[in-house]
């Protein structure tokens, strides 16, 4: 089986995690895998904050419909469109749509350099986004849209279903 496509199909939503360090390699690595990313127009119209303190990762969490588990990450990654960046060339639908494609590219990314480096990672996009901002103290022009939680699994959950490809996918010839 081809790797990346192997990583996808392993990688899980994990909600539960080690109290163990990411170690520096490996966070480049993250990093790396979120910067070479696709984005509209090459403008790479977004930021990433790396919170590793515990005290806003609490917050995040809060932040974040009380998913507390967030907080146990040893890394949280919040990920923000920056609209001063976007919005010159594509408007409002680079704003809103664009930008937002722009950072889901750069999370996947994360998410399957993560797993292929024995870590878990778990997609969050329900939080108060005004809270996030007053807490990272983020300027005007950059909008988080996804948090992602990043650390050592300590349960790794089953395989969730999936439809099917007659389902999911429909060709047009």
């Amino acid at each position: 089986m081809d790797e990346v496509l192997k990583a996808a199909k392993e990688r899980r939503s994990v909600r539960s995690f080690l109290n163990k360090d990411i170690p520096e390699e490996i966070i480049k690595k993250i990093i790396e895998a979120i910067i070479w990313a696709p984005s509209a127009g090459n403008l790479q119209a977004r930021k990433f904050y790396f919170v590793t303190n515990k005290e806003i990762k609490v917050k995040i969490a809060q932040a974040a419909l009380n998913q507390m588990f967030i907080a146990d990450a040893p890394l949280v990654v919040v990920g923000c469109i920056d609209k001063q960046k976007i919005y010159p060339r594509y408007k409002e639908r680079g704003v809103n749509l664009y930008a937002i494609q722009d950072i889901a590219c750069s999370i996947t990314n994360a998410m399957l350099v993560a797993h292929e480096n024995g870590l878990g990672t778990v997609w969050i996009g329900a939080f108060r986004e005004e809270e996030v901002v007053k807490m990272l103290k983020l300027s005007e022009n950059f909008r988080p849209v996804v948090l992602l939680p990043i650390g050592y699994p300590s349960y790794i959950p089953s395989p969730p279903p999936r439809v099917s490809s007659k389902e999911a996918i429909e060709f047009i010839k």
